[in-house]
């Protein structure tokens, strides 16, 4: 791994801690969604799948279509370059996953590829180097194949088993009719058949290998907690860079996940969290009650903290039901971006360490920075469940401007993982007419990995140890920006009646526990309370009949 660089950017001087640690599946919650994305990294199948999952992904044509990868090899290539490549731009956390674990599977996917593309390239070596003008000629006339059959199609139409058939007549003519003799000769006609032979001996090494690539996709979504191994994250010796770079890469990951900096992107919401689609305000005049002479001071920080330690009881009911799970409650920083921003920036400086907006810092901005250019202070409540399909999350905003305090309540929901990452592997099979009663089909299966397949993996075997030049010849899956692997591959949870139902549920009691928390506060402060009740009635009865919204859309 030794195009892995720690590169301190960005706050990368972390406490990175020792050893390599590579938990067996996520953290509690989120397993179903962490296994689903993790799956990708053993796919196989055409990498335009992942194009529909995201329409901002592109994918580099190939200059040779015998080169380019498929699904999963896709997949692992630009997920490691991008959350472990050297110089990376920041990532956008991705809550309700654990993306180590991700990254780990990328990992392991690319080593069980290396290990079989190792073999391939032997075959090869054997086979090709000496034999090499009629591998030329028989890689020519598969390609020649794609080029008229196109390079995902599988049927090979009338033009590509034209082309094939003539290959074999002239390489049968030729081998038959030679008009030389002696060690030429015998060359010769070996140098034609021995691709053959090498076809053989790939497709079963190809087999072999795909058929454990499929057993680790079926475990992950099957919940068997396939563990991730990656033996090259553990030093050999005190002198072994590479990987020593690639294990304080993956701590880097796990420090920037725990980040508590969001970024907001105008219509596409909190990134990683995903839009806003509620929003309710209480605003009313602070006024001292007439038992006060005035109001004794106080901050917004103080009417957060009161909101903070009244949301931990969020858990508990006055009955024994399921109620809600244990919330993530923290203060977040929100940074503005642009809505076609292409990169994000974190800040560094004494106000920041491992990517953590120190709380001094945090209590400033909330009491400080309310009004004009700036970051943003809320205090979210953050509940991951449907077990990392579904992640809600509730922020409280605290201002006071002029003599008007208000108090806003803003829902988002990240939706479950695309269904591309959670369908099964399926035995490959096709649809025959039966020999008698031809009007009925029966189900053939088909090899593992067909002609095509095989000609295609071999190709590439020898240029998987240069990744660039095989990016260049095969083409490479560019990742949409700010990437994160969540909120790039979330589909909208509105679609699923029990996920929306979720939503709309937890942000009636969040809203009441606000409110009751803060009217304490401005009671015990010397506030007429009597609006800010008034005005928390309405919104605790207008807030029941809510429905999903694009607020972070204005109609202007």
């Amino acid at each position: 791994m030794a195009g892995f660089d720690d590169g301190r950017q960005q706050g990368a001087a972390v406490d990175f801690s020792p050893g390599a640690q590579v938990p067996l599946s996520a953290g509690s919650g989120q397993s179903a969604a962490t296994q689903a994305l993790a799956s990708g990294a053993y796919r196989d199948g055409p990498v335009s799948d992942l194009l529909k999952a995201n329409g901002e992904a592109s994918v580099k044509p190939p200059k040779l279509s015998l080169f380019e990868p498929n699904l999963g090899e896709a997949f692992s290539r630009a997920v490691q370059v991008r959350m472990l490549g050297g110089g990376r731009a920041p990532l956008i956390q991705s809550f309700g996953t654990d993306p180590q674990v991700i990254a780990d599977h990328c990992l392991a996917a690319s080593r069980f590829r290396k290990a079989r593309d190792a073999r391939l390239t032997a075959v090869m070596g054997l086979l090709g180097l000496l034999f090499l003008p009629g591998v030329l000629l028989w890689l020519g006339g598969f390609q020649l194949r794609r080029w008229l059959a196109g390079a995902q199609n599988k049927r090979a139409g009338a033009f590509g088993v034209l082309a094939l058939a003539a290959l074999a007549a002239v390489v049968l003519l030729v081998a038959v009719t030679l008009p030389v003799g002696g060690f030429l000769a015998i060359y010769l006609r070996v140098m034609l058949v021995a691709p053959v032979v090498g076809w053989f001996l790939a497709k079963r090494i190809c087999e072999r290998y795909a058929k454990e690539l499929r057993e680790c996709w079926m475990g992950l979504l099957s919940g068997g907690g396939v563990g991730a191994r990656i033996p090259e994250t553990v030093p050999q010796d005190p002198n072994d860079a590479d990987a020593e770079r690639l294990r304080k890469a993956l701590t880097q990951l796990a420090a920037e996940q725990n980040s508590n900096l969001v970024f907001y992107a105008g219509p596409k919401g909190i990134l990683g969290m995903g839009t806003r689609w509620g929003s309710w305000q209480l605003a009313e005049e602070l006024t001292p009650s007439p038992d006060a002479e005035e109001i004794n001071p106080f901050r917004s920080w103080d009417v957060i903290r009161a909101i903070q330690d009244q949301l931990r009881m969020l858990e508990r009911g006055p009955l024994h039901t399921g109620g809600f799970p244990k919330p993530s409650i923290r203060h977040w920083i929100v940074a503005p971006v642009s809505e076609g921003a292409k990169a994000v920036s974190r800040p560094e400086g004494q106000e920041v360490e491992a990517y953590q907006v120190k709380d001094f810092e945090i209590q400033r901005i909330c009491n400080e920075q309310q009004f004009g250019s700036g970051n943003r202070h809320y205090l979210g409540v953050q509940f991951v469940l449907w077990d990392g399909q579904l992640v809600l999350t509730l922020l409280i905003s605290v201002t006071v401007l002029h003599h008007t305090l208000r108090i806003e309540v803003t829902g988002h929901a990240l939706g479950p993982v695309h269904p591309l990452f959670t369908t099964k592997p399926a035995p490959k099979a096709k649809q025959v007419s039966k020999t008698v009663k031809f009007w009925e089909t029966k189900s053939v299966p088909l090899p593992l990995v067909d002609t095509k397949e095989v000609v295609r993996l071999a190709a590439r075997a020898p240029l998987t140890w240069f990744p660039p030049v095989l990016d260049f010849l095969g083409g490479k899956l560019t990742l949409p920006e700010p990437f994160g692997l969540r909120h790039t591959w979330a589909d909208k949870p509105w679609r699923h009646r029990f996920m929306a139902d979720d939503a709309l549920r937890a942000a009636t009691p969040v809203l009441r526990v606000v409110h009751t928390a803060a009217l304490k506060v401005l009671e015990d402060n010397g506030v007429a309370t009597e609006k800010f009740g008034a005005r928390s009635q309405f919104l605790s009865g207008a807030v029941q009949a809510h429905v999903p919204t694009k607020a972070d859309e204005y109609n202007a």
